[in-house]
């Protein structure tokens, strides 16, 4: 899980400030506020480090990908390329990271990693991201341990450690040259120190952590009458949901509990359950059509309705909110899940119910384990957050597993507030208007039909309509 974040200079974020990440993490903001450009950097992260080319410091996506970002010059802020991105991120590990110096035996252990990094252009060539310096950092208590890689007036790397003497070996004069992606170091730091092999396990604990990123858009695909499913286990349902049906059928036999001491449910069943509690459906089920041909159908029972009927033929706002259950349920354990609007198209009191399901993913288990998803969500939703607060005072989840933040656009550059949700889950530094200005719409119509009446009656009688 992610538990901090900080971007700067990149498109409208000059700098984000620290953000706190909680398990749910919710971002409100207007049209082109930015708000978007979180999820998208996190995104192209993940999309970076599953490239094949170890060269390229940034991959900012194309037709195939999550995200597409152009160009350094458009993902700068201000599309000034004398401006570098920079950026930092801590993270917790699943399992603890040991390290050992394999000269003085020396050993370091941690369950936390940090990681910073600054990104450029190239001198030479002002369209080609650089890396000018990336480095790690462990916390490890009495002895902290931190290793940099940082470019040098050559157009080479340095390798450095904080409490950690890296010993060179000897007849290795060649220079170290470049990084891989953004954040690893190269075979040649291994072959160039006695004692740097631990370098290979930062890398790895970062391409882990960036592994388990998955990314659900606002808009996602529409449903169809049949679905194939080859056997296939999909990484997710993908960003537009095209594979939620393939995931429930690979998911079919697992068994999870939306939280202790509730028992478990086949995937079927629980995806079933939740739409059930946001009041959409009463059953759904997915049946092979004919056996052996790899095709399903897949058919709701909708409330008041006694017969079942095919999934297009059902609310909008059904075949919108099927993906987002299904992959928060089908995530593996310790997933980060990044999300855009999962609440467009629902009715308000199922977007109210729409937040308990997200409390039952967050506390949701596994194999007698916590299955520690993280969420991190882009929403408009007054209904959502309000009932986030209801909770809280209610103990249903605690402060510290909830943050949500407002992009503030009134200020130059844009800000990004910390909404400050005390224990009963009140907000005490609510931003003005920012749902709309509910109490003076109220106010205003009650005006405006007093005055109607007054003006009616001094025509001699109203002539009201209900």
């Amino acid at each position: 899980m992610i538990t901090k974040l900080q971007i700067k200079n990149f498109k409208i974020w000059e700098d984000t400030d620290e953000i706190r990440l909680a398990p749910i993490t919710l971002f409100f903001g207007t049209n082109s506020s930015g708000k978007s450009s979180i999820g998208q950097f996190l995104m192209m992260l993940k999309q970076t480090a599953e490239q094949s080319d170890r060269q390229t410091v940034l991959n900012p996506g194309g037709n195939h990908t999550p995200v597409q970002l152009g160009s350094f010059r458009e993902m700068v802020s201000h599309r000034n390329v004398e401006n570098k991105i920079a950026f930092s991120y801590s993270w917790r590990l699943p399992d603890t990271l040991k390290i050992t110096d394999s000269i003085t035996k020396q050993a370091y252990q941690s369950d936390s990693m940090c990681f910073d990094a600054i990104i450029g252009v190239d001198a030479t060539k002002r369209a080609i991201p650089t890396v000018h310096q990336f480095s790690y950092q462990l916390d490890t208590g009495d002895n902290p341990f931190s290793v940099k890689m940082k470019k040098n007036s050559k157009g080479n790397y340095d390798v450095t450690a904080d409490l950690y003497k890296l010993v060179r070996n000897q007849g290795r004069a060649w220079p170290i040259k470049t990084a891989v992606r953004f954040y690893g170091f190269p075979d040649d730091v291994v072959a160039y120190y006695q004692n740097a092999e631990f370098v290979q396990q930062l890398n790895l604990a970062h391409e882990s952590m960036l592994s388990t990123v998955s990314y659900l858009g606002p808009l996602r695909t529409k449903t169809e009458r049949l679905y194939t499913w080859a056997g296939i286990q999909p990484e997710s349902v993908g960003t537009d949901g095209r594979n939620m049906i393939p995931a429930m059928l690979a998911a079919k036999e697992r068994i999870i509990s939306p939280r202790k001491r509730v028992a478990g449910q086949k995937f079927e069943h629980i995806i079933a359950t939740q739409l059930k509690n946001l009041g959409l459906i009463d059953e759904i089920q997915v049946n092979e059509i004919v056996k052996n041909r790899q095709e399903y159908e897949v058919r709701v029972k909708t409330k008041g309705s006694g017969d079942f009927v095919d999934l297009p033929d059902v609310g909008f706002g059904i075949s919108q909110v099927l993906p987002v259950l299904v992959q928060c349920f089908y995530a593996q354990p310790g997933s980060i899940i990044l999300m855009e609007q999962p609440e467009i198209h629902l009715h308000p009191s199922a977007q109210s119910a729409l937040a308990d399901v997200m409390i039952d993913v967050m506390k949701s288990r596994e194999n007698g384990n916590d299955r520690n998803i993280q969420l991190i969500i882009e929403t408009h939703s007054e209904h959502f957050l309000r009932r986030f607060q209801r909770r809280i005072a209610e103990e249903q989840i605690a402060k510290e597993d909830f943050a949500a933040y407002v992009v503030d656009t009134t200020s130059t550059p844009a800000q990004l507030q910390s909404l400050d949700v005390d224990l009963y889950g009140e907000i005490r530094n609510w931003p003005k208007d920012f749902f709309g200005d509910e109490m003076g719409d109220v106010i205003a119509q009650t005006k405006a039909a007093a005055q109607r009446r007054i003006k009616n009656a001094k025509k001699g009688g109203s002539r009201e309509t209900t």
